[in-house]
């Protein structure tokens, strides 16, 4: 199933859903207000990192794939568009309007052009700002980019989500619940309980020391963006 197709099929099963009570102009895949918005952002967000080429519109192509007949006109948008980078906010904001009610197709709007961004074999910081850009521009939470952002390049070993082993945007129970599970597996005194020698002990008073660190940064950065839940 092409992108064009899924996103359709998606917005049409929303539509009897609370987030997603109308999708103005038809199905996605037949609003040309939509498809202008993405070829847009796609064309320009090949131009973040300067070298935007041919490959780039094959690459775009492959993601949000468009019917043969709109393929021309597509192409010509394309070229139009990756000329510069200035614009994309507009185009980013007039989406997030038209689509507000319809989230979930705005986030795989980014998961595309993720994909996109990709197809180079590696994705600049400039790249990644754009795209966090346009996520917020979208209304999307930065837990969300944060879980799309791991999604595709892979989670920073540092993360303090991989150490508690939950995506970003689960909900304080689960953090919470993760943190306990985790602490209480690397509590050091189970290694003293098992009679491990000095070293070991070590090893998981550094772990629980860890784990603890990680917990109190996944709070702190909640509670900074307003996220975390009273009390």
């Amino acid at each position: 199933m092409s992108f064009w197709r899924n996103i359709a099929s998606i917005a049409a099963r929303r539509l009897d859903l609370a987030d997603c009570t109308e999708c103005p102009g038809g199905l996605p895949g037949e609003d040309p207000a939509f498809s202008t918005a993405v070829t847009a952002l796609g064309a320009k967000l090949a131009k973040v990192d300067g070298r935007a080429d041919g490959g780039e519109f094959a690459a775009f192509t492959e993601v949000f794939q468009p019917d043969p007949a709109s393929e021309p006109n597509i192409h010509r948008l394309y070229d139009l568009a990756r000329q510069t980078t200035h614009g994309f906010e507009s185009y980013a904001k007039r989406l997030a309007k038209r689509y507000s009610s319809c989230p979930q197709l705005l986030e795989d709007v980014v998961d595309g052009l993720f994909h996109i961004a990709k197809s180079d074999g590696m994705v600049s910081q400039d790249e990644l700002d754009y795209l966090e850009r346009v996520s917020n521009l979208f209304g999307m939470s930065p837990l969300a980019f944060r879980r799309l952002r791991a999604t595709h390049l892979g989670v920073d070993a540092n993360d303090p989500y991989a150490i508690l082993e939950v995506p970003p945007d689960a909900d304080d129970a689960t953090v919470r619940s993760a943190w306990k599970a985790a602490l209480s597996s690397a509590h050091p005194d189970r290694a003293r309980a098992r009679g491990l020698p000095t070293e070991f002990i070590e090893v998981a008073e550094a772990k629980a020391a860890s784990i603890n660190a990680a917990f109190s940064t996944v709070m702190r950065e909640r509670r900074e963006l307003g996220l975390a839940a009273a009390g």
